[in-house]
């Protein structure tokens, strides 16, 4: 029997291996499964590009167990936009426990359900992705969620909350701007099942109930952070949220709460950024004697805050204060100038209050200080030596948007990593060399003299540098290259001369390069376009000439590319829009470029910046630029965080409205095609009206024929149109009174004929030299009045002065 069963056992071995290996295996199917997400999603700007070969733990967003080589987390975080539909085929990713698909665009799609069914996810964050519709309650299935944001910006509701309490171990919650009014009668009751809960976050959730008790008791014994700002309570706090000892940070601001100052002084409660205060900061505040963090930031303050508002305060360890009302004099710190404080502080950060013009010297005495953040002050007073004392402890120094004066110190012996941003200041001399330090901004001072040549040999930490905005001559040193960590370098704004060196190639993490407004001269070093990760490259307001090195077209991720104002020439490479898809700024202005628009930059679906103007182009306006999604969709930004870990963002000078201005943070908001003063021929394409976020767009200077489009009145955010010095005719439509957000409109020059539309922003147009050079014109505000015009049923006008055709453009007419 034994003998037989020996005998067997081979045979079912065999027939195991078979079917082993007839099956794919988990692996092989978590591979299936990633191809499968990928090939239903819309990726526009080739951000899982990387996502080829056998190794997907190398793809990038995919992380894998080191072990076992499972699929453990997906981090698709994107301020691009990924797009499409999320394929059930993540249900194969069966150790799946992290996924963010945050910052993309999914265009309305409902959150699928089957997200629900991913048990062993930890991490979900869905946020300012564009979904809508009702979040499923299916997600109450993911017994082991610890963090969970569905926070949106587009139209998501929330049927009920109930499947919130099956969440047990959830600590971070975020559903901002998700419509839950359908459950404003039980939210807290969900929520109160939630005991490690630390951070909740309900902000704009159209709640109108804020309940005056919790029954039976209170579950919410981790709660340190709780935000409930713009909601519609218009009710009394109830005292059970002063009752909750863990709660440190409250943010009630616009929900017309009442009876607020009365709890201020109880608890352990120490919060109060955001609460929608106004008006002079209570005394309660004082008698907060436990206090060992104390946020007074993002209310609408006034008045003064005295020293008695601190006296008591003897745990104080964290000291934040801000004004949010636009003058900096509402809120002034009247403190005198000896005071001692009775605490000891690591962290101060006032901003936007008026402190000056001497240094706050009571500061002295907080000799256990780290992170020092003193903006906006009015201070006019040179840096006190003490702040150099604690060189040694310091982790970061923020003294930006000040009057502050004098030179910095030649040596300090900052710790490890140090962050320091002067910036918007008044200090002057020559640039220090410090050791250790990771960010340098000294932006817009009165810094002057040469680089250091030797800043390379020194600061080999730097991982950002912005000297821009201030008297610097000479050159770039050659020593730069040795700063391997460097990212961001930011240049601008200098009397920076000669040839950009060409020692690019040892940077493996620069994203960042402004060299702009300086007085460079040459070309483009090709190393440059060697920088794997180049994502923004302004080399804006130079002496730079050349044409475009072919090898441009490998930076694939470049995002930002600004040639313009410089001697460039040639005509614009096709492959730009073949290669560069990525870009969503483009500025070739104020070159020596020739030839036609290419067809290609109509690829460039991201683009929100597009200026060629002041060049020697020709031939027509592309009518597929209609295909510029980026102008047809609103954008979205991110404020500067507190802490300087984060990077600058990079600016640029944008001409609009006839002035060049500087933006930053709001740069990607900024939607703009300029192709003015070049010598373009043809019709004005009507699919330019399809651009429906499109801001400013300048055609002016050209040799354009034909009428304004009549769908033109569709573009409602258009504040700047200029077509002046063109050959266009016809009437001025009157679809144009829609654009309400006009403000600014320049049509000198042409052969336009017929009335000036009198109703809505064109009542505002008083100035009769935006319509000079067209005498067929008449009406408000020029001389030259028009007779009283016959209105028929259709609507078409004959005017007693000339006969009025109507073709087939509707309301462009010709007069005879």
């Amino acid at each position: 029997m034994g003998r037989e069963h020996f005998q067997i056992l081979p045979l079912i071995l065999l027939a195991l291996l078979v079917s082993v290996e007839a099956s794919p295996t988990s692996i092989e199917k978590e591979m299936a499964a990633l191809v499968k997400f990928k090939e239903n999603l819309n990726d526009t700007y080739s951000q899982l590009s990387s996502w080829i070969g056998e190794d997907f733990c190398k793809w990038k967003g995919v992380g894998c167990n080191n072990e076992t080589g499972h699929v453990v987390k997906l981090d698709l975080r994107s301020i691009k936009g990924l797009g499409g539909q999320i394929s059930p085929s993540l249900l194969d990713l069966k150790y799946l426990n992290y996924l963010d698909l945050s910052w993309n665009d999914f265009q309305g799609i409902p959150i699928p359900s089957f997200l629900g069914s991913l048990e062993q996810l930890i991490y979900l964050d869905l946020s300012s992705a564009s979904f809508a519709g009702m979040v499923p309650p299916h997600l109450g299935n993911l017994s082991n969620l610890r963090h969970l944001d569905l926070s949106s910006s587009y139209d998501s509701w929330a049927a009920d909350l109930y499947w919130l309490s099956d969440l047990s171990s959830l600590e971070y919650l975020n559903m901002d701007n998700v419509n839950i009014s359908l459950a404003t009668t039980h939210w807290l009751q969900a929520i109160n099942m939630l005991p490690f809960l630390t951070e909740l976050s309900l902000s704009g959730c159209r709640l109108t109930n804020l309940p005056q008790s919790l029954l039976p008791s209170s579950n919410l014994t981790s709660l340190s952070v709780l935000d409930l700002s713009d909601n519609n309570f218009n009710s009394s706090v109830p005292q059970w949220l002063f009752n909750i000892s863990t709660l440190v940070d409250l943010e009630l601001g616009s929900c017309s709460v009442k009876g607020l100052y009365p709890h201020l002084a109880s608890g352990n409660f120490c919060g109060f950024r955001k609460l929608g205060l106004a008006g002079p900061i209570p005394a309660s505040v004082g008698e907060l004697s436990n206090l060992n963090y104390l946020d007074l930031r993002h209310n609408n303050w006034e008045g003064y805050l005295w020293q008695n508002h601190l006296q008591g305060l003897v745990k104080l360890d964290t000291f934040m204060i801000s004004s949010s009302l636009s003058s900096r004099k509402a809120l002034v710190l009247n403190i005198s100038y000896d005071w001692v404080p009775p605490f000891k502080l690591t962290l101060i950060a006032i901003s936007h209050c008026d402190v000056g013009p001497k240094f706050p010297a009571w500061l002295e005495s907080q000799t256990q200080l780290q992170w020092i953040f003193l903006t906006d002050l009015a201070i006019s007073d040179t840096i006190p030596h003490w702040i150099w004392k604690l060189s040694s402890k310091i982790l970061e120094l923020d003294l930006s948007n000040n009057q502050l004066r004098g030179e910095l110190p030649i040596s300090l012996p900052f710790s490890s990593y140090f962050l320091v941003d002067l910036s918007s200041n008044r200090l002057d001399g020559p640039l220090s060399l410090w050791p250790n330090v990771s960010y340098l901004i000294l932006a817009n001072n009165l810094f002057s003299g040469s680089i250091p040549a030797s800043i390379g040999d020194v600061m080999q930490t730097l991982r950002v540098l912005d000297l821009s905005g201030n008297h610097l001559t000479g050159s770039i040193p050659s020593s730069l290259g040795k700063v391997k960590p460097l990212r961001y370098l930011s240049l601008s704004n200098n009397q920076l001369t000669g040839k950009i060196h060409d020692e690019w190639g040892s940077f493996q993490d620069l994203d960042t390069i402004d060299v702009s407004h300086d007085h460079f001269y040459g070309e483009i070093p090709t190393s440059i376009f060697s920088l794997p990760w180049l994502f923004d490259l302004n080399v804006a307001s130079n002496n730079l000439s050349g044409e475009l090195s072919l090898s441009l077209k490998n930076r694939t991720n470049l995002e930002l590319l600004d040639l313009g104002v410089n001697r460039f020439t040639g005509n614009i490479p096709s492959w730009i829009g073949e290669s560069l898809t990525s870009l969503s700024v483009l500025c070739l202005r104020g070159n020596l470029f020739k030839g036609n628009i290419p067809q290609t930059l109509c690829h460039l679906s991201g683009l929100h910046i597009l200026d060629l103007a002041e060049n020697d182009l020709s031939g027509s306006i592309p009518a597929c630029l209609g295909n510029l999604s980026g102008l047809s969709s609103l954008a979205s930004y991110h404020q500067q965080p507190f802490s300087l870990y984060e990077f600058p963002v990079i600016g640029m000078e944008v001409v609009t409205k006839g002035r060049e201005l500087r933006y930053t943070l709001t740069l990607p908001l900024i939607n703009i095609i300029d192709f003015s003063s070049n010598n373009l021929t043809g019709e004005i394409p009507e699919a330019i009206t399809s651009l429906s976020t499109l801001g400013a767009l300048n055609l002016s200077h050209n040799q354009l024929k034909g009428w304004i489009p009549h769908k033109v009145g569709g573009l409602h955010l258009l504040e700047t149109l200029d077509l002046s010095s063109n050959h266009l005719s016809g009437q001025i439509p009157v679809t144009m009174t829609s654009m309400t957000s006009l403000n600014h409109l320049n049509l000198s020059w042409n052969n336009f004929s017929g009335p000036i539309p009198s109703a809505n922003q064109f009542l505002t147009f008083n100035d009769p030299s935006i319509y000079e050079g067209n005498p067929q014109l008449c009406g408000s505000p020029l001389s030259t009045k028009c007779t009283t015009p016959d209105v028929g049923d259709d609507g078409d006008r004959s005017y007693a002065n000339g006969e009025t055709n109507i073709d087939s453009h509707g309301d462009m007419p010709t007069f005879d």
